[in-house]
């Protein structure tokens, strides 16, 4: 009975033990399942907490455009300078974004527009925000964009292309000798040298004079920019010119860049002060997505909106207005061209109606012409400007990359003008003539045979050259043109038109030289001229102030079906020879086209004697 009694009582014990053993064990696997919890709530705070360093990467590339955007799909997928600064503006507002990289790879642009971004990337700066400049093969614009940047980045097989800058110009008189081609051309004005290429072998002392002082004007600005921007001498910034092209380490060595990095080093070089974040790179900031789902009836009429140009609708403002004027290309009579792939042009009837429809817009309340014209037509010019003349509101020119010949005289009755340092202006001057074919005509087995009435009949032929009363009747006609050119120039310059005289002769200016001889007001930019706009318009200081692009773009639907015109059809000409020739023999059939246009239906033209092209 005690032995029952005590095995009882040791059976309790064991269990009471075994009780309070599993009890233990449930305590410490709680007490275990609490620290883990507590672990991963730490850790997720400390994730939560944990600093995210975002860089906003925007691309400058291809053609970048000024004015307002394409409609509908082709406007969707191209880029613009306007469309650039845009999203710049949105990165600077954007409070998650910490920097900014610029992915630089070539851009076409002009120095013109070149000084535009060089000033929009320094505005960002003193706003607090740090610009990266990533290159890769850089050319000459890549690098004066990049050198507004804090810090400009290559990777190590990249290269510097800077070698200073070359005027090139061909000249035809040999050639046209073998075909038997007279070219018969006039002009008023020593430095007006836009015949001299089918006239001549070589450059007159006139034209090389007239070519060395811009190039030596465009030199002195490009290195006064880069030592600026980098801080070094400017005998330090020639001498890298001299030794160039630079390899990236190279290019480190003279101090033109900060660093050899990849794209892909981007996230090293923003967490090198950084113990305790992550980085995220925002690849194509800011750039609209385009909606390609067009299935179903909706997506079906959201593809021909696309493609047709049709605008969403937007709200409707009751703000005041600037008036933003776009005048773009070669200046023509009647129509204004513009295509898909470029070619833009300034017709004086499209000018005109967008002129006037400023005009008559009660909420716009100034008007900014933005040139960039080497001119053209003088009776088109003549019809714009006095369109200009017309309007009862501020108006303001802004030059960018050339606004020259016909494109100064578009802008001379301005309230106030602004240029470029580089922008090239001036070339007061008239030019005009012709091809004589007869001779290419009998060499190919043509002969023609002529019935005249009227001593100046073939003025207009493009068979023979002139006789001498032909030439002294176009010269008078010339002369006078000329002289109205000067007159009015000297009115809206508020200058004596001998002084303009002396300006004149098609001499061709950049933008500092003009504000120090009077031809133009103040070097600034865009925004500037806006700026200026605002203050004629009594709106200084009013932020809500919109501007308003025109002209409104022609939609690409209208482009390739619309009626096709000789314009359009040389341009295309032109540019289905795109990537079969040479670029440079393109671009010089590409501007005998337009030559030979303007002259088919005007004898005298405003045109700037060359192109410029900076690489």
């Amino acid at each position: 009975m005690i032995l029952n009694r005590l095995s009882s009582l040791i059976c309790l014990l064991l269990i009471f033990g075994s009780v309070e053993l599993v009890q233990a064990q449930s305590s410490r696997r709680s007490s275990s399942a609490t620290a883990v919890a507590e672990k991963e709530k730490s850790s997720e705070k400390a994730e939560s907490e944990q600093t995210e360093i975002k860089w906003a990467e925007i691309e400058l590339s291809g053609m970048l455009p000024e004015g307002p955007s394409l409609p509908g799909l082709f406007g969707e997928i191209s880029e613009s300078v306007n469309r650039i600064f845009d999203r710049l503006d949105r990165a600077i507002e954007d409070d998650e974004v910490d920097a900014i990289v610029l992915k630089i790879n070539n851009p076409l642009v002009g120095m013109g527009t070149v000084y535009e971004l060089h000033t929009k990337i320094k505005a960002i700066r003193k706003q607090g925000k740090p610009v990266y400049a990533m290159l890769e093969t850089a050319l000459t614009p890549d690098y004066l964009i990049a050198t507004a940047c804090d810090k400009i980045y290559q990777p190590e097989p990249g290269m510097l292309l800077m070698t200073g800058l070359r005027a090139e110009v061909s000249f035809y008189k040999n050639l046209f000798d073998k075909l038997d081609i007279e070219a018969d051309i006039l002009r008023v004005g020593k430095y007006k040298a836009a015949a001299e290429p089918y006239t001549r072998t070589e450059m007159s002392p006139e034209f090389r004079e007239e070519i060395s002082e811009l190039l030596d004007g465009q030199y002195a600005m490009l290195i006064k920019m880069i030592a600026d921007s980098r801080d070094l001498t400017e005998k330090e910034v020639e001498a890298a010119i001299n030794t160039g092209p630079h390899t990236a380490a190279s290019a480190l060595e003279a101090g033109l860049i900060d660093g050899l990095y990849y794209s892909d080093q981007l996230e090293e070089i923003a967490l090198e002060n950084e113990d305790d974040a992550t980085f995220k790179l925002a690849k194509k900031y800011g750039k609209e997505k385009v909606d390609v789902n067009f299935d179903g009836f909706t997506g079906m009429m959201k593809m021909m909106n696309l493609m047709m140009g049709v605008e969403p609708r937007s709200k409707k403002s009751v703000e005041p207005q600037i008036a933003v004027i776009y005048a773009t290309g070669a200046i023509t009579s009647g129509r204004g061209s513009g295509g898909i792939f470029g070619g833009d042009g300034i017709g004086s009837d499209t000018m005109i109606e967008t002129i006037r429809e400023a005009a008559e817009n009660d909420r716009v309340k100034a008007i900014v012409l933005r040139v960039n014209s080497p001119g053209g037509s003088a009776l088109a010019s003549d019809l714009i400007w006095r369109a200009l003349e017309q309007v009862d509101k501020p108006i303001v020119v802004s030059m960018g990359d050339v606004a020259a010949s016909g494109g100064y005289y578009i802008s001379m009755g301005a309230d106030y003008i602004y240029a470029e340092p580089g922008t090239v202006t001036g070339s007061i001057g008239v030019v005009g003539g012709k091809l004589a074919l007869e001779g290419l005509f009998e060499k190919i087995g043509i002969t023609t045979s002529y019935v005249t009435r009227g001593d100046n009949s073939g003025a207009l032929s493009a068979m023979q050259p002139f006789n001498d009363s032909e030439r002294k009747a176009m010269q008078k006609m010339m002369n006078d043109i000329y002289e109205l050119f000067v007159t009015k120039a000297a009115e809206g310059r508020d200058m004596k038109v001998e002084r303009l005289k002396e300006l004149g002769g098609g001499r061709i200016y950049t933008g500092e030289v003009a504000v120090e001889n009077g031809l133009v007001d103040e070097i600034g930019t865009l925004d500037q001229a806006v700026e200026k706009a605002k203050e004629l318009a009594d709106l200084k200081g009013n932020d809500d102030v919109e501007r308003l692009l025109l002209p409104k773009p022609t939609s690409p639907f209208e482009q390739l079906f619309g009626p096709i015109d000789t314009n359009m059809k040389q341009a295309s000409a032109a540019e289905l020879l795109d990537g079969v020739l040479p670029v440079e023999m393109t671009a010089q059939l590409k501007r005998a086209l337009m030559i030979d246009n303007l002259s088919k239906t005007e004898p005298r033209l405003l045109l700037m004697p060359f192109d410029l092209k900076f690489e």
